[in-house]
């Protein structure tokens, strides 16, 4: 599987100054850990776990499995019998242990350039605590569902924490969702408490947060769900008068927020701050809860097999699906993952520009970096406000060394040349990554040529929600580069390519990508239907993870991965369901039927096209296309939103009547040559189909 010896041409290597501290300095020494990780992962990782703190260490063997559904039930088991806090583990094992509590955990740049602060492990450690005491005096306690919908700022990351201290499980919702979307997920994990905020600005527009919640909380209601407590950050309108009865703050008292209270006070926004809707039945101010609160709360200690957080990704029937990580697998695999894939050492600045709302922002922003006492970057802005340059400022005023992007970040900001790069120094930084989406060779090159000034090597990570961390990947030092290819799979990650028969293909070959064991992040199972995990991931192929990723294996063993196999788009590294946006589009009044295919996008990697087939007597127009894209920006939330939508007076479909995706996929790109089309049930379909189809973004 790992071959003999690193292939001499068409590879990158990292330069000697990085191989001289690196954690793994060659590709030997990659080789050697990596086959004692898949031939004793019981050493392996036991060795690694003895770097945490467990209330009671396991008994029996370190990990216990069957991914055979012809075998039994599916299950993955890592250190039964342990107990431990992840929370402690981040947070108060930095600060009393390794004395690190007047390190920085984060620099926090907000929307705004000079809208600052800094928070250190010990002021972290009080706030979690402090909003665990507020968490338990709203009735959490260990095991409820605890559902957060914020923005991009520090208080989200005390929320996640603050649950995990008290054994909570939190459902982090992305804040560009829909009311719709975050109904759904509310419902869907049972979830008895709301934490959301005002809102907040991306680079020029305004995000009425608080709106939303309270749409999805009706929406809740309306479906005889009434969720009970809604706890409200106040992240722009600081000085708001209470309304009558509520526990907002009082007139003219400015609450007790976190940033006030920082080295450099937030910068007074010019623009209109929202009106905040206020429920005195459900909702609470969490500066309000805050104040005078203790700063001291004892750990809930949790089995290893506890869970930690729901987290939902779009599924191929079209509801996403709750993707559920539990306690110390989860941990251990996100801390070695941040430690050897990103190289991490003590005097690094680490900055991932992912949203927390997405498992990046789980694994990369909060547990794994905390979990190593790391220095992070906590960024709540766009990459292009408001100059195209503002990344590489970040970079030079925080002197971040490791930083960590999507290839759609980097495709936007190649539209701009290479000048707004090299007016920053960017003299600091050490390791480059992406993720979210296979990089094309292209934007790798300028990444690596252009950003790193081919000093930094480039860490292609391919991973998913469900993983829990990195599976494929170069490891800075030790792997040699190939542009665009993820190369080979992290420490007990043992990756197989199946044809169609679910045949293992040996050597260079192309087909499905899939796992043949387990590693501790792997999630456990779909919240609250565990038949429904057993279907996607298992039954395919038995005894496989099956990943719904096309793979291909070159002839020095390195991995390519070529994209989603099922019905599954990713659009600016956010992964879509085409089930989801038909399902949106069909319930509007018009629509009879819909398709949903990907089209190849330079920025976003691939964009939504849409074919409609309206009711009869209904004329297509403009004014109805700009409906059916609120439909869906409503339903599901802006991402979603259709670059495409094309009148399909008739869609391909086979005599069985089932939807030619492939052919609906050649038409949206206007590639003439369909393939094998004798299954069609009537040809006449595809000519009218590329008359009508849409050249321009719609």
């Amino acid at each position: 599987m790992i071959p003999d010896k690193a292939p001499r041409e068409d590879v990158y290597h990292a330069g000697g100054d990085l191989k001289k501290e690196a954690h793994i300095p060659s590709f030997e020494k990659y080789k050697e850990m990596y086959m004692k990780s898949i031939e004793n992962p019981d050493e392996f990782w036991g060795d690694i776990s003895k770097d945490f703190f467990w209330k009671t260490k396991h008994t029996g063997q370190f990990m216990d499995y069957n991914f055979d559904v012809t075998k039994g039930e599916i299950f993955v088991k890592c250190m039964e019998g342990a107990t431990t806090n992840i929370c402690y583990n981040v947070l108060d094992r930095n600060v009393h242990e390794k004395k690190l509590g007047d390190n920085i955990a984060f620099y926090w740049e907000g929307n705004e350039p000079g809208d600052e602060m800094t928070i250190t492990y010990r002021e972290l450690l009080q706030r979690v605590c402090k909003f665990a005491n507020v968490l338990k005096s709203q009735g959490v306690k260990k095991g409820d569902r605890v559902s957060i919908y914020m923005p991009m700022v520090v208080e989200l990351v005390v929320a996640m924490l603050a649950c995990a201290r008290i054994g909570a499980v939190h459902s982090i919702v992305f804040a560009g969702f829909s009311a719709e979307s975050l109904c759904e997920r509310i419902l869907d994990s049972q979830c008895s408490l709301l934490i959301t905020a005002d809102g907040f600005y991306r680079g020029d527009k305004l995000i009425n947060l608080k709106v939303i919640a309270d749409d999805a909380l009706q929406k809740c209601r309306d479906k005889g769900v009434p969720i009970k407590r809604c706890i409200i950050l106040k992240h722009l309108s600081k000085e708001e008068a209470a309304a009558p009865g509520s526990q907002s703050p009082p007139a003219k008292r400015p609450c007790p927020d976190l940033q006030q209270e920082k080295q450099k006070e937030r910068v007074k926004r010019v623009r209109p701050v929202p009106q905040v809707p206020w429920n005195p039945d459900v909702d609470r101010c969490w500066h309000t809860l805050m104040d005078g609160v203790s700063d001291e709360c004892e750990p809930e200690w949790c089995n290893s097999e506890d869970p930690l957080f729901i987290l939902y990704t779009s599924g191929s029937t079209g509801k996403p699906k709750g993707v559920l990580h539990t306690v110390s697998g989860y941990m251990l695999y996100t801390a070695t993952t941040f430690k050897l894939v990103f190289d991490y050492q003590p005097s690094d600045v680490y900055w991932c520009t992912a949203d927390i709302g997405w498992i990046t922002g789980h694994s990369y922003i909060t547990y794994g970096p905390l979990a190593n006492g790391a220095t992070s970057v906590l960024f709540e802005g766009l990459p292009t406000y408001p100059e195209v340059s503002r990344m590489w400022e970040i970079v030079d005023k925080y002197r971040v060394t490791k930083f960590y992007t999507a290839p759609t970040a980097i495709r936007l900001l190649m539209k701009y040349g290479s000048e707004p790069v090299k007016k920053c120094k960017r003299d600091s930084l050490k390791v480059l990554g992406t993720v979210g989406e296979p990089i094309n060779p292209e934007a790798w090159q300028w990444y690596y040529t252009v950003v790193g000034e081919r000093r930094c090597p480039v860490v292609d990570t391919f991973w998913q929600t469900e993983t829990g961390g990195h599976v494929l990947t170069p490891l800075p030092a030790a792997t040699p580069m190939k542009p665009g290819s993820a190369t080979f799979p992290f420490f007990g990650v043992v990756p197989a390519i199946l044809n169609e028969s679910g045949e293992e293909l040996e050597g260079p070959s192309d087909g499905y990508l899939v796992f043949k064991q387990p590693w501790p992040g792997l999630m456990r199972t779909v919240y609250n239907n565990h038949p429904r995990f057993e279907t996607t991931y298992f039954k395919k192929f038995p005894g496989y993870y099956v990943t719904g990723d096309g793979c291909r294996r070159d002839k020095d063993g390195y991995y390519w991965i070529t994209g989603r196999i099922d019905d599954m788009l990713n659009v600016s590294g956010h992964l879509l369901s085409t089930a989801e946006v038909e399902s949106a589009l069909v319930e509007h009044e018009a629509v009879a039927e819909a398709a949903v295919v990907g089209r190849p996008h330079p920025v976003k990697g691939e964009s939504l096209y849409c074919f409609v087939t309206l009711n009869d007597g209904v004329n297509y127009s403009r004014t109805l296309e700009a409906e059916l894209k609120q439909q869906v920006r409503e339903k599901i939330g802006a991402i979603a939103t259709p670059d495409y939508i094309q009148n399909a007076p008739s869609l391909p479909k086979t005599r069985s009547g089932k939807i030619m995706r492939r052919v609906l996929r050649k038409i949206a790109s206007n590639e003439r040559d369909l393939g094998d089309v004798s299954t069609l049930a009537d040809s006449s379909v595809i000519e009218q189909l590329f008359q009508n189809r849409c050249c321009t973004t719609v």
